[in-house]
């Protein structure tokens, strides 16, 4: 990674840092950031149990069972978000059975983030059944490797004399871990595969993407005055799984 892209990276870091910390403080915009993150959490679940199916299929059952085993804690990690959800009386809308509308449409394709980094290849390359396993690891190890950095960081602006805040902190350190493990799994997967030369390149390549793709996402915050559109909705308080309390 040259000069210029790590400074592009360390500022578009701590701009979405500093994003994120304020919308997670904050209570009135805690329950869409959290709606955000379940979404994304539980949405790549079917994803990442296809490929584990696909890389069983072709004979690799150490990779099978790790992308099993990442489905599996997406899933949990969907489940902390929906608890931090209940908790505040909240719950992610269903869209599904909203009519569709101008809006529903827009909101279906690419984010901008998403458009910038994978800027080159069509939603059809990008599926589970036939996505280059190459740009599968390289592309996702940066997203968990972040994403552990974030989720920590995030945790660490919230109270710790507050239970309700105190709870979704230790989830989220949870999870924190749980992207750590995920990035050093597919590091080690593309090892299996290629050179340390190779792997390093690669990853450079798919680091400068996501420069890219996070001056994009703020260049789109910027242009929404930070204003995002609500994912939730209000909910009847229910009983909370004493399992999702513990974490």
């Amino acid at each position: 990674m040259n000069f210029l892209t790590h400074v592009l990276h360390l500022a578009g870091s701590g701009a979405f840092a500093y994003y994120s910390a304020a919308q997670i403080r904050d209570l009135k915009t805690r329950p869409n950031i959290l709606a955000g993150f379940q979404l994304a959490e539980s949405g790549s679940v079917p994803f990442l149990s296809t490929l584990s199916d696909r890389a069983a299929a072709e004979g690799d059952t150490w990779l099978a069972e790790k992308l099993a085993k990442h489905a599996s804690d997406e899933t949990k990690h969907g489940q902390i978000f929906a608890h931090a959800l209940q908790q505040l009386n909240k719950q992610v809308i269903d869209f599904k059975r909203q009519p569709p509308t101008t809006s529903t449409k827009k909101s279906q394709q690419r984010s901008p983030f998403f458009a910038a980094f994978y800027e080159g290849y069509t939603q059809e390359q990008l599926k589970p059944a036939v996505i280059d396993w190459d740009v599968f690891m390289a592309s996702t190890y940066i997203l968990e490797l972040d994403a552990s950095k974030d989720f920590a960081r995030m945790a660490k602006v919230l109270p710790d004399n507050e239970p309700t805040a105190r709870n979704l902190k230790l989830g989220m350190l949870s999870i924190a871990q749980d992207e750590t493990g995920h990035a050093a799994y597919l590091y080690q997967a593309m090892l299996r595969r290629m050179s340390a030369t190779k792997v390093q390149n690669l990853v450079d390549m798919w680091r400068t993407r996501k420069v890219n793709a996070l001056l994009a996402m703020v260049g789109g915050i910027l242009q929404r005055n930070g204003e995002t559109r609500s994912l939730v909705q209000d909910s009847a308080p229910s009983e909370i799984d004493s399992e999702l309390v513990a974490m």
